[in-house]
């Protein structure tokens, strides 16, 4: 695989990304998303799917699933495109 500016970059910023969701199947269907997403990119991340209640709303979510990385939600009440997610991953790397 040859690597690019932007995945280097990626590989270096992005530290952790969580969805949050207490597992619905739009929460499952984000989390795969997120997951293609990150393999595609080839990320180093912790990768977590948080389902605790009292950390979801520690985060101040109300509409699931969610989309945080480096704690900051970037996204929240819908599912996103493999394409989506990794355009957020690219551009918080800016």
């Amino acid at each position: 695989m040859v690597e690019n500016e932007g995945n280097s970059k990626a590989r270096e910023s992005i530290k952790s990304v969580k969805v949050l969701g207490l597992g619905c199947s739009r929460c499952k269907q984000l989390e795969n998303v997120t997951r293609r997403a990150i393999e595609q990119l080839g990320l180093d991340v912790d990768f977590e799917h948080v389902s605790d209640p009292a950390k979801i709303s520690s985060y101040g979510v109300m509409s699931m699933p969610a989309l945080v990385i480096d704690g900051k939600v970037v996204s929240y009440g819908k599912v996103l495109k493999t394409e989506e997610v990794v355009e957020l991953l690219k551009n918080l790397n800016q």
